[in-house]
């Protein structure tokens, strides 16, 4: 069977915003480049307008916009050297003007500061007739400047989309910013004619796998990050796209098996596709769902659109009642209560003459008799001639290891006596000399 031929439609939006152009001819020139788009066989949607530029996608068909590099590099100053290649790294951030982030439907992906950023997407039948300028901001990371740039987006409506018969395909060995150049994305659109064999063929959306909850894959073996592509077709899904449904391949699904498909060869020299996460929707057979959103109870918000924040003109608040209520009455409470405590701690005290007074006289007595007895006492121990005793444990002989007992006589004062042996040895080797009747002295 000869192949079909494949056909991939570039919208490249002019610049319309010129001062002598009108809006009639501008909506006729965006008009008769759009008529030339929409043969048989596979559409996108593909802009390389710049900043300052009106784009039109439809809405349902994937959209994306290339901000290159090389168009902002004339906005920045020349390297100071003559002949130096400019090769500035350069960064873009995009947001809804008014708003921090871009719309909900619309992403954007830079890998590094020396290629082209990407605004990909796809507008649904919401956003029709609601023109959407987005602001690009493009920073030199050499001099430190930006350039900023509007992108007005007017997405339109049309009858032949979106596509009742949608697949999405899970690549592996692609990463988003790949699958989005152009010719990678009409060689994966082709293929997928040549096995579905549809009239109509066109790329819904592309999403990253990292954006599906995927994981981040190792800097090795050149491993790519994955990629989901839906496509919408105008006829029933072909036998070759039913075959991941058999028993035998959801089995080997679950069993973290390759699945047999009769098609995947014409994929497999470009594109590794995962089979087991194909899915295959029919739009025209989908049931909606209306759920009855339960009553709110009390304490519940209604529902009454959008948040209308207060005015500017916001009227001024008197806080010397909220002064008085969090610090002045508690302040007041403290300063009672610690007036009452110091006159019962310093102002109430009875001292001593008032204590004596209600002590009866035999206590008063028996109270300075003690006084008078442990004066007494204290004074005779430190008028005592004996020295304290050393010890009055067995002492242990170094040479025998004898224990030798204190000596305690029975018969003498306890007191007089020496508890140590060194005290003894001291007294038989140091003898006072006393005075003979014969007036000698003797030792």
């Amino acid at each position: 069977m000869a192949l079909p031929d494949v056909f991939v439609g570039l919208i490249v939006v002019v610049n319309v915003c010129s001062v002598s152009g009108t809006h009639a001819q501008t909506r006729a020139l965006i008009d008769s480049k759009q008529r030339s788009v929409f043969y048989s066989g596979v559409v996108t949607i593909l802009s390389k307008s710049h900043a300052d530029r009106n784009v039109y996608p439809s809405a349902g068909v994937l959209f994306v916009h290339v901000l290159e590099r090389e168009y902002f590099k004339g906005e920045f100053p020349p390297y100071p050297k003559a002949g130096d290649t400019s090769n500035d790294p350069i960064t873009f951030n995009t947001n809804l003007r008014g708003f921090p982030d871009r719309p909900g439907w619309l992403r954007y992906i830079q890998r590094t500061s020396h290629s082209d950023g990407v605004l990909y997407g796809s507008p649904t039948a919401d956003h029709v007739g609601k023109p959407t300028i987005i602001e690009i901001t493009a920073y030199n990371k050499r001099t430190f400047e930006t350039a900023r740039h509007n992108l007005v987006i007017n997405i339109m409506s049309t009858e032949e989309f979106p596509l009742p018969y949608q697949a999405e395909f899970y690549i592996k060995n692609m990463n988003v910013e790949e699958m989005l150049a152009s010719e990678v994305l009409g060689d994966f659109l082709g293929a997928v004619k040549n096995v579905w064999q549809p009239e109509r063929l066109n790329a819904i959306n592309i999403t990253s796998a990292l954006d599906r909850g995927g994981r981040v894959p190792l800097p090795i073996n050149d491993l790519k990050e994955g990629v989901y592509v839906m496509v919408g077709a105008d006829v029933q899904f072909s036998s070759c796209l039913r075959e991941v449904e058999t028993p035998q391949n959801q089995l080997r699904c679950s069993q973290e098996m390759e699945p047999v498909i009769s098609c995947d060869k014409k994929f497999r020299a470009q594109f590794n596709i995962d089979w087991c996460k194909i899915s295959l929707v029919d739009i025209t057979k989908v049931v909606p769902v209306h759920s009855n959103r339960p009553d709110p109870g009390t304490g519940v918000l209604p529902d009454i659109g959008e948040y209308n924040p207060p005015s500017e003109s916001l009227k001024s608040r008197d806080y010397f009642a909220d002064f008085l209520i969090t610090l002045a009455v508690p302040s007041a409470v403290a300063t009672v209560l610690f007036i009452i405590l110091g006159y019962s701690m310093c102002c109430r005290r009875e001292g001593v003459e008032k204590r004596n007074m209600q002590t009866p006289d035999i206590q008063l007595v028996h109270h300075s008799s003690i006084q008078k007895s442990t004066k007494e006492l204290r004074g005779m121990s430190k008028n005592r001639e004996i020295s304290w005793p050393l010890s009055t444990l067995p002492v242990f002989h170094p040479v025998s290891g004898e224990v030798v007992p204190p000596i305690h006589p029975d018969n003498y004062e306890t007191t007089s006596m020496p508890l140590m042996q060194t005290q003894t040895n001291l007294q038989n080797q140091i003898q006072i000399p006393q005075q003979q009747t014969s007036g000698k002295w003797y030792s």
